[in-house]
């Protein structure tokens, strides 16, 4: 991270990403469209229509899994460095589908489309007269506030934690979206294909976060503490230089590294959106976390300027070659001499 440093921007990767992203949007549009066509019922309308709509809930699965995908594996860490570009992405053709459907099946009525579509009673265009439509609703609102909220702006105003605890509304938006689909279409249509795809994503979303949960359980071990409250960690040869170890201090996740021959220890959660610091690395002296590349000097805990982003830090030492941590941190910001590696 540096001045020049942006979050969430149109840089030269995110460019590529997003004429990637965009390109293969169209070929699936087009594509499922073009196929939808072939039946003779059809029409280009109801098509398109249901294409967003397929087009939508699958780049939901792909981002509900981005998350536990890079907790098992670092190779997925592009996919959550571009997933809001992706979020905002999905809300766009939800949206979409939405007013497309809207148009469709309420345009010709007396009421205005909106009335007519939230009156209650209304009957549907399936032959299921419940009124899956409100889920949808509910579904998209939640998503579209969350791509209005997705930038660091609003990060800074609401504060980290609210922020993602907004945000984590994603997982109630998706039980909606299941339920619009499964109550909608596939109720009216008898399953079939589609209800075993749609099983098939919610098994595989709940399965990756369960495995990458109980993963995350075994890290979070807390290290045992000595009667004067240093905790040790382990042989500071262990820790591959630039790197770090992950460690639970007095209930905390902490992040130990080595770097020049010295260790520091710092809080392992990052000020952007927790992520995990343990798992980054020192670049050009400061610890860069691997989810959106935010730094913090070692010994200090604090961002390069003109960033004020501060981490509470602990107290090291190395006796015999271990690696031993008070399990009391300090404020955040405060500067901890590195211990020296002999």
């Amino acid at each position: 991270m540096s001045v020049q440093y942006q979050a969430v921007g149109w840089n030269r990767q995110k460019r590529l990403y997003d004429l990637t992203l965009s390109t293969g949007i169209l070929l699936f549009l087009a594509t499922f469209v073009g196929l939808s066509l072939r039946r003779p019922d059809a029409t280009l309308e109801t098509a398109l229509i249901r294409a967003l709509g397929v087009l939508g809930l699958t780049l939901l699965h792909i981002i509900l899994v981005i998350g536990p995908l890079t907790r098992l594996d670092r190779r997925f860490l592009p996919l959550l460095y571009n997933r809001r570009h992706l979020g905002v992405m999905m809300a766009l053709i939800g949206l979409s589908h939405a007013v497309f459907a809207t148009l469709q099946y309420h345009g010709g009525a007396d009421l205005n489309p909106i009335v007519s579509l939230l009156s209650a009673g209304q009957a549907s265009h399936f032959r299921a007269e419940f009124p899956f439509e409100y889920f949808g609703l509910g579904a998209l609102a939640i998503i579209v506030i969350m791509a209005a909220t997705s930038h660091d702006f609003w990060l800074s105003v609401f504060g980290a934690r609210a922020w993602k605890a907004l945000h984590m509304g994603v997982y109630f938006a998706y039980g909606l979206l299941v339920l619009h689909v499964a109550l909608g279409v596939l109720q009216a249509e008898g399953g079939g294909v589609g209800a075993g795809l749609l099983g098939a994503g919610v098994v595989v979303v709940l399965g990756l976060h369960v495995v990458a949960g109980i993963r995350e359980l075994q890290r979070d071990k807390p290290s045992a503490e000595g009667d004067d409250g240093w905790v040790d960690v382990g042989l500071a040869s262990e820790i591959p230089s630039g790197r770090a170890k992950a460690v639970v201090i007095a209930g905390e996740r902490a992040a130990v590294f080595r770097y020049d021959d010295k260790v520091s220890c710092v809080s392992g959660v990052c000020r952007h959106q927790g992520g995990p610091l343990a798992e980054g690395r020192i670049v050009d002296g400061c610890i860069t976390c691997p989810w959106h590349g935010y730094q913090y000097f070692p010994d200090t805990g604090t961002s390069p300027p003109p960033f004020t982003d501060r981490l509470p830090t602990f107290n090291v030492r190395i006796r015999n070659g271990h690696v031993e941590v008070h399990h009391v941190p300090n404020a955040p910001g405060t500067r901890v001499e590195p211990a020296r590696i002999t």
